[in-house]
């Protein structure tokens, strides 16, 4: 195989990153060749270009997320590709996306300066299941009286949700766009005849009176966090100077576990 050129190396890495079925980082690819055989870097940036425009109009894609690159299927073929497997998919509580949502756009944040913004207590299950997950971490703990623990998200955070850095995270605004609007059943408009409309003012007014429970909307938690935006921080000067222990915003890391914070 000529390694030197990017159409068979394109095949090559096609083959690394189907059988190895997760992210694999350009360091990781480069150690798979013996230094001898190595191909020069402008070489695999052109090989991995041409893999990506090889998996057009398939059903698969070469996405590159925080960890590295990987193939996987496109995203408009889950809800079919999903019944390959018996379980069900995983749901997971308000509380616990209210809480994620706030790690991602407040981090380094503590429990308590989130159980400040939702208003009540964190439950200690959901901080220990999104740490098994490997979905956020602690990177320091905030000078202050009982030197609470900072948590921020990981790069496993980011290869779950298909980003490859924080910054790719939607603005808060945008995300009220995810919560699709009412879709009614008949025009709003549309006059009632007069004879129904007093049948179902009786019938109203014969039914005891019973409290409307009120419905939970993303959209208050979308409010929430929009009232926060304009104060997320940029810059991690005040935690160097007070004394926090906290890595570098900057710092690239090759584990896992070892992961970016976003300003």
């Amino acid at each position: 195989m000529n390694l030197t050129d990017p159409r068979e190396l394109a095949t090559l890495l096609e083959a690394f990153l189907l059988a190895s079925g997760k992210p694999q980082s350009l360091e990781r690819l480069f150690e798979l060749f013996e230094e001898a055989e190595r191909p020069e870097s402008a070489v695999f940036k052109k090989a991995l270009e041409l893999l990506r425009k090889s998996c057009e109009g398939r059903a698969f894609e070469l996405k590159e997320v925080a960890s590295g690159y990987r193939l996987q299927v496109r995203e408009r073929f889950s809800p079919w590709v999903g019944r390959l497997w018996e379980e069900r998919p995983q749901r997971y509580s308000r509380a616990m996306l209210e809480t994620l949502a706030l790690i991602a756009y407040r981090q380094p944040i503590t429990r308590g300066e989130i159980e400040d913004i939702r208003g009540v207590a964190v439950n200690s299950h959901i901080v220990k299941t999104m740490q098994e997950r490997e979905w956020i971490r602690v990177v320091g703990y905030r000078d202050v009286p009982g030197k609470p623990a900072m948590f921020a998200t990981t790069k496993a955070f980011l290869d779950h949700f298909n980003l490859k850095s924080l910054d790719e995270l939607p603005p808060l605004a945008a995300l009220r766009e995810l919560e699709p609007e009412p879709v009614l059943a008949f025009d709003e408009d549309a006059q009632v005849p007069a004879s129904l409309q007093a049948r179902a003012d009786l019938a109203v007014a014969d039914e005891p009176a019973t409290e409307v429970p009120e419905e939970t909307s993303f959209s208050s938690l979308l409010a929430e966090l929009d009232s926060m935006e304009q104060g997320l921080k940029i810059d991690f000067d005040d935690l160097a100077e007070s004394g926090a222990d906290v890595e570098s915003p900057g710092q690239a890391m090759p584990e896992v576990d070892e992961e970016v914070t976003r300003d």
